[in-house]
């Protein structure tokens, strides 16, 4: 991942910076560094400390948690027009990354030097009202997922996911693979749910897809999630 100049007035697209003086924006424009890298890269990952705060300006990251086992799970997404909570939270406490970030699209961020970033912290109430209100809301979805992981049944949280994958449509891209790191269980568990959802007709399976064919009752299903 290697920064290019800035060139563009990114700031602008980051609604909570517009609240900044004159003087703080101009120094998070011209400090600032284009980042682009392609799909598929790892952009962080476990033992690695931040040299930058990011800004993802066009593309989107899966933030994932693996454990020594290979067991994966979805953190987060993080579009674009947010800044990476993970990478503040290392930022502020001087820390390595716990878990790793990958560009699901083409990417390109703005890299903000951790000297600005710590300045700017320490003197700009507004620049760390923006920090802190990105910071908290993410640790809530954060909550969410804990909550959703220990407590809720995993054939109500499978629905819930069929549901939003389709965005409309009756046909995802998937695999059982893709599934569980969604979902944080085994792929052996989301392949008996998916079995168990096509002997009720409630979907069809094939080759990387998923065909839904009741979406009413995958969405009364998912409905049960509090």
């Amino acid at each position: 991942m290697t920064p290019t100049d800035m060139t563009m007035d990114w700031v602008n697209r980051f609604p909570g910076l517009a609240r900044l003086k004159p003087e703080t924006r101009a120094l998070l424009q011209s400090r600032s560094r284009n980042v682009e890298v392609e799909a598929g890269t790892m952009i962080f990952g476990p033992g690695k400390s931040p040299e930058h705060m990011l800004f993802l300006l066009d593309g989107s990251v899966r933030v994932q948690q693996v454990s020594e086992t290979g067991h994966e799970i979805v953190l987060y997404r993080l579009p674009a027009g947010q800044s990476c909570v993970l990478t503040t939270a290392c930022l502020l406490a001087y820390d390595d990354y716990s878990a790793e970030g990958i560009a699901e699209t083409p990417v390109q961020a703005a890299a903000v030097p951790r000297d600005v970033f710590d300045d700017l912290v320490a003197q700009s109430k507004s620049f760390r009202d923006f920090v802190f209100a990105a910071f908290s809301k993410r640790l809530t979805d954060l909550f969410l997922i804990v909550d959703e992981v220990a407590f809720q049944r995993i054939d109500v949280r499978l629905a819930h996911k069929l549901i939003g994958l389709a965005e409309g449509q009756n046909s995802i891209a998937t695999t059982h693979q893709k599934l569980s790191v969604e979902l944080g269980t085994a792929r052996e568990v989301i392949s008996r749910q998916l079995q168990e959802f096509q002997r009720r007709g409630w979907v069809e399976q094939g080759r990387g897809v998923v065909r839904i064919i009741a979406r009413d009752k995958l969405a009364q299903l998912a409905g049960h999630i509090s």
